[in-house]
C-alpha cells in the first residue's frame, strides 16, 4: 500500500508539476484555458448590464472555476512531499490567493474581484511550457530585479528623500494661501511632478516656485533613467550566467533548475 501510494503521488508530480509527458502538457494548457476564462468571469461580473442580465450564470461559472482550481491546489499539496514549503512558496501562495476570494466572500461581501489575481498564475504556466524562449528571459529579469535590489532601495530613499525637501520648499515659496495647503500636499505635488506625471491639479503661481518646479521637471527627466541603468547592468552580468531549462522539478523542494543529464537536486540532493 506504501509503495502504490508514492507512486500515485510520483504520476500526480509529473502530471501538475512538469511538462515532458504529454499528460503533462496538456494538463498545463487546459490550466491556461481555466485561467483565461477565470479572469474573463471577473471582467464580465465588473460590467453592471452583463451581470444583472447573466448574474446566474456568472456565479455558477466562478464555482465551477474554483472547485478546479481548489481540487488543483489540493493535489499540488498532496504531491510534494513537503507540504508546507510549496504551501508558502511563492506560486504556493498565488495558488492560494486565487482562491480564497470566493469562500472569504461569503463573510466579507466584496471582495469577489480579487480572483483577477488568478492571472498571475499564467506565469508558471509561461515556466513550464517554456513559451517563446520566455523561461529563460523571465529567469534573467528576475536575477537583475534581485541583483539590483540594495541599489534601486537606496535610489528610492533618495528620491523620497529630495521630494520630500522640494515640497517642502515649494510650500514654504507659495504659502498657505495657494494651493499648497499643508507639507503632505506638496510633497505629493513634488511626486507628481518629479515623475513627470503632471496632473495640472497644483501648480505653483510664484516666479519662485515656477523656478523650483522647472528645476524638478529637469531632474525628473534623470531620474527616469536612473533604474533603468542599474538594472540594465545587472542583466548584463545576468547573462553570463548559466539559466537552465530543463523542466525537471525536485519533488522535496520544488526546485526547477537542472542540467539536462541531472539526476539529483541541486538544491536538496533529492533524486530526480
Amino acid at each position: 500500500m506504501q509503495s502504490t501510494r508514492l507512486t500515485t503521488q510520483d504520476r500526480i508530480h509529473e502530471i501538475i508539476f512538469e511538462a515532458d509527458t504529454k499528460q503533462g502538457k496538456l494538463f498545463d494548457v487546459l490550466l491556461m484555458w481555466a485561467i483565461l476564462l477565470s479572469v474573463a468571469v471577473v471582467f464580465l461580473e465588473s460590467v453592471d448590464s452583463i451581470s444583472e442580465r447573466f448574474a446566474l450564470e456568472l456565479r455558477w461559472a466562478e464555482y465551477f472555476f474554483t472547485a478546479i482550481f481548489t481540487l488543483e491546489y489540493i493535489l499540488r499539496l498532496y504531491s510534494t512531499k513537503k507540504s508546507l514549503s510549496y504551501a508558502t512558496s511563492f506560486y504556493g501562495v498565488i495558488d492560494l490567493l486565487s482562491i480564497a476570494p470566493t469562500f472569504i466572500e461569503v463573510l466579507v461581501p466584496g471582495v469577489a474581484s480579487l480572483r483577477i489575481i488568478r492571472i498571475l498564475r499564467l506565469l508558471r504556466v509561461f515556466r513550464v511550457l517554456k513559451l517563446v524562449g520566455f523561461m529563460k528571459e523571465a529567469s534573467f529579469l528576475r536575477d537583475a530585479l534581485w541583483g539590483a535590489r540594495r541599489k534601486i532601495l537606496v535610489f528610492m530613499s533618495t528620491v523620497v528623500v529630495l521630494v520630500t525637501i522640494l515640497g517642502t520648499i515649494v510650500y514654504i515659496v507659495e504659502g498657505e494661501n495657494s494651493d499648497f495647503t499643508s507639507i503632505p500636499r506638496s510633497v505629493y505635488w513634488a511626486i507628481v511632478t518629479v515623475t513627470t506625471v503632471g496632473y495640472g491639479d497644483i501648480a505653483p503661481q510664484t516666479p519662485i516656485g515656477q523656478t523650483i518646479a522647472s528645476f524638478i521637471m529637469l531632474i525628473g527627466y534623470a531620474i527616469i533613467a536612473v533604474p533603468t541603468g542599474i538594472v540594465s547592468a545587472e542583466m548584463v552580468k545576468g547573462q553570463q550566467k548559466k539559466v537552465a531549462e530543463n523542466t525537471q522539478v525536485c519533488r522535496t523542494c520544488n526546485e526547477d533548475e537542472h542540467d539536462d543529464d541531472a539526476v539529483f537536486c541541486n538544491k536538496c540532493g533529492e533524486k530526480l
